[in-house]
């Protein structure tokens, strides 16, 4: 008798998904809840797990088909691994019995494979790096990309070097061109296509508008450095920068609720919670996990959200639910390097925050020059709903909630 491996259930809304690759071959041996193969969604990439132990018998979908639920991909041959995994009783036996391909299933022996993420998964194939060979760095031992990375970028640059001292200069031409002008070609992922389909659909459905403003962080800042350290000892988490503008955000969306609301047909939805996306930057491209009911969270709960969300998206873990929903998006263009940008909403969002690079800056306070710590801020609104005194007076409360941390408490 053979098991069926189907596609799952895909997610609300999710119609087919791209098998990414496969981690078997026929014949190869798997244990129970081991990863078979790669699902690509719009937004995330999904695991199938073995349903029982056993052997792969047949691979019915090869790589970068497009596939819907149900779906049949592979059938499995079920195994008892204990009667399997045992060795015939052999008196003549001069050596011990050869070890078989079932030894790959006995319970406790499976290898760091069966924990490795999409991600990293892709990356080990890529440079053709046996898991064994890394020392993981993450939870549990579990290997992280930044494993992989740091193990290949050690064993390539030596090589790279014997053979750079081995080349001879490289010719110029008389043009001054070294080399060869090089192109390669590769297909979209499904994330990279969907955001460039909803950049295209934010830009003709929204009449969207930026307005900017600076913010002094000396009081945040200073708060930071006060508790830093107190903070991380009792809440295991760094206080960072993004639990102070969602906390100010958040006020600001309250006093203005048509930046939290979107657009339905005719209506208007005014959102009464605050479901906060977070834009990300993931190998596969930006992705923007929403934080649920914002407001309830203390800056401890949120530090430790978005943490676990980075992480998420790193090795790609994150699910199609924690990607689904959101009435507000902040993102942070700062961390790399950016001092001013234009974000384009997420829609049906009527809002989103841009936060810049804090820069050392000249200013002008109580009639004196001095220099403090400033952040360019932009918000992005959809005109359609959004008036313009309306979203300049939502980047003055967020303004005024940084620059005086205590009414992030008082709520004035």
């Amino acid at each position: 008798m053979t098991i069926d491996v189907k596609v799952p259930q895909l997610p609300e809304s999710v119609t087919d998904a791209t098998l990414v690759s496969w981690h078997k071959t026929p014949g190869q041996a798997v244990a129970r809840d081991e990863n078979l193969v790669d699902l690509e969604t719009d937004k995330v990439v999904l695991e199938v797990p073995a349903p029982v132990n056993g052997i792969i018998k047949e691979i019915r979908i090869q790589n970068g088909a497009t596939v819907t639920s149900g779906e049949l991909l592979a059938t499995l041959e079920p195994v008892d691994v204990v009667s399997a995994a045992a060795p015939a009783a052999t008196p003549t036996a001069s050596k011990p019995p050869e070890p078989t391909a079932l030894a790959a299933i006995v319970p406790g022996a499976q290898n760091n494979a069966a924990k490795l993420s999409p991600a990293v998964r892709r990356l080990l194939d890529e440079h053709d790096v046996e898991p064994s060979h890394i020392q993981g760095t993450g939870k549990g031992g579990r290997i992280l990309k930044t494993d992989v990375q740091d193990y290949v970028e050690q064993r390539i640059k030596p090589e790279a070097d014997a053979v750079a001292e081995a080349l001879p200069a490289t010719p110029v031409s008389p043009a001054g061109v070294t080399g060869q002008r090089r192109e390669h070609r590769v297909p979209m992922t499904r994330l990279r296509a969907r955001i460039a389909e909803r950049m295209v659909e934010a830009q003709q459905t929204a009449a969207m508008l930026t307005t900017f403003n600076e913010v002094d962080l000396t009081e945040v800042m200073a708060l930071r450095k006060r508790y830093k350290a107190a903070f991380e000892e009792k809440h295991g988490v760094r206080l960072g920068f993004m639990s102070f503008f969602i906390n100010a955000s958040i006020e600001a969306l309250r006093r203005f609720p048509a930046v939290n609301a979107s657009i339905e047909g005719n209506d208007i939805v005014y959102h009464e919670y605050f479901d906060i996306g977070i834009a990300v930057a993931s190998e596969r491209g930006l992705i923007v996990p929403v934080i649920r009911d914002a407001d309830r969270m203390s800056f401890a709960d949120l530090e430790n959200t978005i943490r676990e969300y980075g992480r998420k998206a790193q090795d790609g873990s994150i699910s199609m639910d924690e990607l689904t929903g959101g009435t507000f998006t902040i993102t942070n263009g700062g961390v790399f390097g950016s001092m001013l940008s234009t974000p384009i909403l997420n829609p049906p969002q009527s809002g989103i925050l841009g936060m810049h690079k804090i820069q050392e800056r000249a200013m002008v306070a109580d009639g004196a020059v001095c220099v403090r710590p400033v952040m360019y801020v932009a918000l992005t609104y959809d005109h359609r709903i959004i008036d313009g005194s309306e979203a300049v007076q939502f980047l003055l409360t967020v303004k005024e909630s940084l620059e005086d941390p205590g009414r992030l408490l008082l709520q004035v």
